[in-house]
């Protein structure tokens, strides 16, 4: 694959990235031959960033990493296509596009890491840590507990109150999963069998 570099006065030729399972338009970036290079050693998408003046691998702050899958080129040598598998959200934003503001799926993905990690990495000063250092049969009481109270706001006409139980149990759901070795992933698999 020869890519014409010098078809523009920066010697920058956009990269645009994409999904790599669902061919969604994850961001647009750029790319310099360094770039290029980088990117294949390290199997990382990694860009020419304007601003910083230096190559950028994304994710190599947040963690939230492009894998390399495959590159191509346009038909002008002059405009590349990177499939890449993201970790994690992909926009700065949180979205899981830079073309969507949004993203409540890539939100619970981002919270579900952070409550593996929790698990894996026990901190004293983590409430999450801590509930997991409690055992499961706290863990199980706390979102029985907090189910109650979900179902008592529920009778209630106050939506702040039911919103914040709502999320309260969500998240302890979330980490009784994690307790006995799940995530959300597994609950969404079992709910796609179903509705086959």
């Amino acid at each position: 694959m020869q890519i014409d570099f010098l078809k523009y006065s920066d010697g920058l030729v956009p990269a645009i990235v994409q999904d790599s399972v669902t061919s969604k338009v994850l961001m647009l970036g750029f790319m310099n031959a360094d770039a290029l290079q980088k990117t294949q050693d390290i199997k990382k998408v990694t860009f020419f960033s304007r601003s910083k003046q230096r190559l950028w691998t994304k994710g190599e702050e947040s963690g939230n990493f492009l894998l390399l899958e495959s590159i191509a080129a346009d038909c002008d040598q002059d405009t590349l296509l990177i499939r890449a598998k993201p970790v994690g959200p992909v926009c700065h934003t949180g979205a899981d596009t830079c073309f969507n503001e949004t993203n409540k799926p890539a939100f619970l993905q981002q919270l579900s890491n952070t409550i593996r990690d929790r698990y894996e990495e026990r901190s004293d000063k983590s409430y999450t840590s801590s509930l997991f250092d409690k055992g499961i049969n706290k863990v199980a009481q706390k979102v029985g507990e907090e189910a109650i109270e979900l179902v008592i706001e529920a009778k209630d006409n106050n939506d702040d109150l039911f919103l914040g139980e709502a999320a309260d149990l969500l998240f302890h759901y979330m980490v009784l999963l994690r307790a006995k070795g799940f995530s959300l992933d597994d609950v969404v698999r079992v709910l796609e069998t179903r509705e086959r």
